[in-house]
């Protein structure tokens, strides 16, 4: 197709793309298609969900019957597990628990009605649950101040007050977002001062990152340096938030040396640059850097989320070339195969994709609040409708932290850097597959000899544990895994002293029988507490013994008192 009229196909593409808020219609379109028309040939099934539906109606009409004469009577039906919209007491009292009831009925048709319909391809039948989900979740009678006992109680105690303070909280949100300004209480987490405050200097820098080299907290320090490759998809300092919480710090009173890369907050103009510029310009480039800084030793590298699959090709294409620099490697909830992501896989598929292309063809980048929409979306009940009936009908501000303050500072992503990570990553599964090109090389990560470490997270919606243990097929290496409480941020942001964590964790050598992720989860050790001290003793036991005088701060021929200090200026873009 010529240039002109392709141009034009792009350009009409992201106009329609507003409308739907960047989702892809055409997809969900297909997927409904899919589903009904298979629905439709299917007499036995149409008529088991007309039979369900009476029979649920039956027992749910029977069940208030009897409810009216006894209080004490059991609902026809629990929430699922996770399900916190229906938790508060008053939702067993009248005429509540027949608002829930009956809504619980509807949805629990509804997941029959969208599941085991044969024929209907996979991925386009979650489609059609989680949108039905979705839509069922719009009118949850938990979103409505005269359907909610919490809401209504609330109005009571402060004899309507809730709904002018709710009104007030709205106004200022709305104001934030028209003014592209953070959310309320942000302001208390200002990078620098209370976040990201570990000290160091930044000792190289590029057009991709700034390398931050951290102080030494005590005398001696382990031999091998860590460097830690955090997400470009948010800021770095996730990983340096307070300091009760920060891992950085927590590593660098533990006599580790910590390097930690900051990614560049892109612009429009950045529009061309590729994936494998952020591995030359951010892994490879920080690894050259601290060659300098410690040299003839080799590097412990951690990587978190985005940052962790870079790190895996990257760790591939060095074993690839003969570069033996890495001692070991870490994979935080970070994925090396894509076959299963989880749900986020419906918001990745060859139509959603091409929507995304045409969007970021016209700006240059994915800005920060698509993506943010696309994981709000994933988690509705949790992300956006408690949080609109506590802070609009309740009236009440959710108190900030730092690990919410955190999530509000995002970034962009250049055009083709985030077309070719879906595409390569997502769509072809190129990585696991062996398939994946750099320098004109084929990269394998069976070729990795480093031993690694991957921690899994139970709750986490962006990179299942079950995709990440994934990574126990593709390496020929011994494997330590790790599967910690939490989610996608909090079961890695795990603190020792942080109550109600625990973990289990196991080895695999190459030697061994390689288990199935649910035959691994009885074999493995389950632990109390944080799995930081876990991994801090893991490093330790692959790690040369003697402890060692702390390396310079910075290059060769640098003048520490002349860098810049830690955090640096890259992650103070907006």
């Amino acid at each position: 197709m010529e240039a002109g009229f392709a141009n034009l196909d792009r350009f009409a593409a992201a106009t329609g793309a507003r409308l739907t808020g960047g989702l892809s219609s055409v997809a969900s379109v297909l997927a409904m298609a899919d589903w009904s028309m298979h629905l439709a040939a299917m007499p036995g099934k149409r008529t088991e969900l007309g039979l369900e539906a009476w029979r649920s109606s039956v027992r749910y009409w029977e069940n208030v019957a009897s409810a009216l004469l006894d209080a004490g009577t059991p609902a026809p039906i629990e929430p699922e597990r996770g399900d916190n919209r229906f938790r508060d007491a008053g939702w067993d009292g009248m005429p509540y628990r027949f608002l829930r009831d009956g809504f619980l009925v509807m949805e629990n048709w509804w997941r029959g009605a969208t599941s085991d319909v044969r024929g209907v391809e996979p991925r386009n039948a979650e489609m059609v649950s989680f949108s039905a989900r979705q839509w069922l979740d719009v009118f949850s009678p938990s979103n409505f101040p005269l359907t909610n006992p919490e809401v209504m109680r609330k109005a009571r105690e402060t004899r309507g007050l809730n709904f002018l303070t709710g009104m007030l909280n709205w106004i200022d949100d709305a104001g934030r977002l028209a003014a592209h300004r953070p959310p309320a209480g942000t302001e208390e987490f200002a990078v620098g001062k209370e976040v990201a405050v570990t000290p160091g200097k930044v000792v190289y820098s590029n057009h991709l990152i700034e390398l931050i080299q951290y102080a030494p907290a005590t005398d001696k320090v382990a031999a091998e340096p860590i460097l830690i490759v955090p997400a470009w998809i948010m800021k770095y300092y996730i990983l340096d938030l307070s300091p009760e919480n920060s891992l950085v710090k927590f590593l660098v009173d533990r006599g580790h040396t910590v390097f930690c890369i900051s990614w560049r907050n892109v612009t429009a103009e950045d529009r061309n640059v590729s994936l494998d510029d952020y591995r030359l310009y951010g892994p490879m480039a920080a690894l050259d850097a601290i060659s300098q800084i410690v040299p003839d030793t080799k590097v412990h590298a951690a990587g978190y989320c985005l940052g962790g699959t870079l790190l895996s090709l990257t760790a591939a294409a060095m074993a690839e070339f003969g570069d033996d620099r890495l001692k070991t490697m870490t994979l935080f909830a970070a994925q090396t195969d894509f076959t299963e992501p989880g749900e986020l896989e419906l918001f990745v598929n060859e139509s959603q994709v091409s929507l995304l292309e045409a969007m970021m063809w016209k700006r240059g980048l994915l800005d920060a609040s698509q993506m943010a929409g696309a994981f709000q979306i994933l988690r509705s009940n949790d992300l956006i409708w408690s949080r609109l009936v506590h802070e609009y009908l309740m009236g009440e501000r959710s108190p900030m932290i730092d690990l919410m303050a955190w999530n509000a500072d995002a970034t962009r992503m250049p055009y083709r850097m985030h077309s070719e990570y879906l595409r390569s990553m997502f769509l072809r599964n190129d990585l696991a597959a062996g398939r994946y090109v750099v320098d004109g090389h084929p990269v394998s990560l069976n070729n990795i000899e480093a031993p690694i470490f991957a921690v899994g997270t139970e709750r986490d919606h962006v990179a299942p544990w079950h995709s990440v243990y994934k990574i126990h097929y593709l390496a020929n290496t011994e494997v330590t895994f790790l599967l910690a409480s939490g989610g996608h941020n909090a079961g890695i942001v795990s603190e020792p002293g942080h109550p109600h964590r625990h973990y289990r964790i196991a080895t695999y050598t190459p030697e061994g029988v390689c288990l199935s992720a649910d035959e691994w989860i009885p074999t493995a050790e389950q632990r109390e507490g944080s799995w930081w001290l876990a991994w801090d003793d893991w490093l330790a036991g692959h790690s040369v013994p003697d402890r060692v005088a702390p390396p310079p701060m910075g290059l060769p021929g640098s003048d520490s008192d002349e860098l810049t200090n830690a955090p640096g200026k890259y992650v103070l873009q907006s």
